[in-house]
């Protein structure tokens, strides 16, 4: 035999079942810290911002509308987004609460 055939047979890996315990020990908290520990986080702030909204608050829905609150029923919100438009939202589509800089942001770029 020569030693390439003898390098080639190399014994099977003993701790094979070890390291990929170790492997999925390692993975998952890294998917924890980067993945679900940061969606939470933004969960419970989106949460706590939407039961925040109040008559007077200017928000924006996740379809896009923009709007004043002028009526807030339980899960209910009733916007105004024009003249004469109201629109009923579930309280949970709140994309966003405009702040007031953020409104006089908005209009001095029109």
């Amino acid at each position: 035999m020569t030693p390439i055939t003898l390098l080639m047979q190399a014994a099977p890996d003993q701790n094979f079942g070890l390291r990929m315990m170790l492997n999925f020990a390692l993975i998952i908290p890294i998917f924890y810290f980067l993945l679900i520990r940061p969606q939470m986080k933004e969960r419970k702030r989106h949460e706590k911002m939407v039961e925040g909204v109040k008559k007077g608050d200017e928000v924006v829905t996740n379809g896009g509308l923009i709007g004043t609150v002028i009526h807030s029923d339980g899960h209910r919100l009733t916007v105004r987004t024009g003249e004469s438009t109201r629109v009923t939202v579930d309280r949970g589509r709140v994309a966003s609460v405009l702040e007031e800089k953020d409104h006089l942001n908005m209009r001095s770029e029109e």
